[in-house]
């Protein structure tokens, strides 16, 4: 997704306010796009309101000092629109902090038509971009609005850090995976390109000319368009958390899988390294029949429950991944998290406490919406389980699953905890799947028809 298409260099500006709310009225001043006549109530007062309101409720605030409000409105003949303001001396606001002032202030407003298409695409990519140490701290030593604004365009369009040189290693790694992949009669090549501190530069310098059909693998698709001058390859998108080889490429595998990107009967050569070691060391050739066949089996053609939409099983895995690596407060703990029609699963599942999310917008309790995130994380932590519907939208967290339904033999042999029976049971009694994580191992499993399929154990070595 290349953002620089939303964003024009005359909405990037200095900030003259020195409150939130004011410099808010700035960035929407440059937004005549904002639908208004006299049947209308979104008027501009009415939409400052909203981009105050979800500040309250979710505050934006990324790491370091930048804020990214947002909000859906009529917006005439755009899809998207983004205005950035600079604030050197920092906007005021209730922490006093020098250290936690807003100093860059981007404003994004999405067409309502895109709310169910793109609208949480466009925010991850943002917010991913925002969360780069290195980037955000150019931006806030900017001398002045011209170098400001340059460093912004240049980042969303992929052009910001210099052309990376292309190792002997790496291309000796390539070059045998291309032998290995045709010996073997892979019909991809799987690149995880997060290997690279620059994933679009450095790997584009890398793959020109490989005769592969090609699927890249990278926790942020910004940039990716255009990819080394040609039409732009497949990208997964699973999140860069651990050096450990075969976590990396089985998620992928599976994501890819979901996305219909893989086929269930395909050999796929992945090539891959430790994250930002700007270094590949592993190839490993894959048959997805026998590396999954009891998930394979049990749900044929069917990749997902009706409903149930591709990315949210991505952001589920990615938060269950983060669950299993960071713990709660430092400490483990085991969590469930169950995707699928509310309306099937909740003759299944009684209220353990009051529900937390009730209330709240659905955008608010949208697992696919970045802010949610740790609001997820939090709750995840609660005995019961946490259920989500197809679309995303979190519905109910502390709940019983209370399904009669007996667990998958393997998982009753395994001697494994009542979060796997659980699991396992709730998935065959109803077309759901359920991501357990083992406060014990760290294991991160997935159960659909009531089978399990271990998409991540951070013990297993590299």
């Amino acid at each position: 997704m290349r953002l620089e298409k939303f964003l024009s260099p005359s909405r990037i500006v200095d900030i003259k306010s020195r409150d939130f709310k004011s410099a808010l009225l700035e960035l929407l001043a440059l937004c005549p796009e904002i639908n208004v006549d006299e049947s209308s109530t979104e008027d501009e007062d009415n939409v400052l309101n909203q981009l105050l309101k979800r500040e309250r409720v979710i505050p934006t605030d990324l790491p370091s000092t930048v804020a990214l409000p947002h909000v859906s409105v009529p917006l005439k003949s755009r899809k998207y629109v983004l205005a950035v303001g600079r604030c050197p001396s920092g906007l005021e606001n209730a922490d006093d902090s020098d250290d936690k002032k807003i100093r860059v202030l981007f404003l994004v407003l999405a067409s309502e038509r895109e709310r169910e298409k793109t609208y949480f695409s466009v925010l991850t990519a943002l917010s991913t971009v925002l969360e780069e140490t290195e980037f955000v701290s150019r931006l806030e030593v900017a001398p002045d609005l011209k170098t400001f604004r340059d460093l912004i365009l240049e980042r969303f369009r992929g052009t910001g850090t210099p052309e990376p040189p292309v190792s002997r290693q790496n291309l000796l790694m390539l070059r045998e995976a291309e032998k290995i992949a045709s010996g073997a009669k892979c019909s991809k090549i799987l690149l995880f390109a997060d290997t690279f501190k620059t994933p679009t530069r450095s790997a584009a310098a890398l793959v020109a000319g490989v005769n592969k059909p090609l699927v890249l693998v990278s926790e942020n698709a910004l940039g990716f368009d255009g990819f080394a001058g040609a039409k732009t390859p497949p990208v997964i998108t699973v999140s860069a958390l651990n050096s450990n080889r075969f976590a990396q490429f089985r998620s992928a595998l599976f994501v890819g899988m979901t996305r219909g990107i893989l086929r269930p009967d395909e050999c796929v050569c992945c090539i891959g390294g430790r994250p930002g070691s700007d270094l590949l060391d592993t190839i490993m050739s894959v048959d997805l029949r026998t590396e999954f066949p009891s998930f394979l089996a049990q749900r044929g053609a069917e990749m997902l429950p009706a409903g149930v939409k591709p990315e949210v099983l991505e952001r589920a895995l990615a938060i269950a991944t983060r669950l299993a690596i960071e713990g709660h407060e430092g400490l483990p703990a085991g969590c469930i998290l169950v995707i699928g029609d509310r309306n099937l699963i909740a003759p299944h599942t009684k209220p353990l406490i009051l529900n937390p999310f009730r209330g709240h917008p659905e955008s608010d309790r949208n697992i696919l919406n970045p802010f949610a995130e740790e609001t997820v994380k939090e709750l995840a932590w609660i005995d019961g389980a946490i259920i989500i519907n197809g679309d995303g939208v979190a519905e109910s967290a502390g709940t019983m699953l209370t399904s009669q339904e007996q667990a998958a033999a393997s998982i009753l042999a395994s001697g494994l905890g009542t979060r796997h029976a659980a699991a396992s049971s709730i998935t065959v009694a109803a077309d759901c799947v359920a991501f357990v994580v083992s406060a014990s191992t760290r294991q991160v499993t997935l159960f659909h028809h009531g089978e399990p399929l271990v998409v991540f154990d951070r013990f297993v070595s590299a």
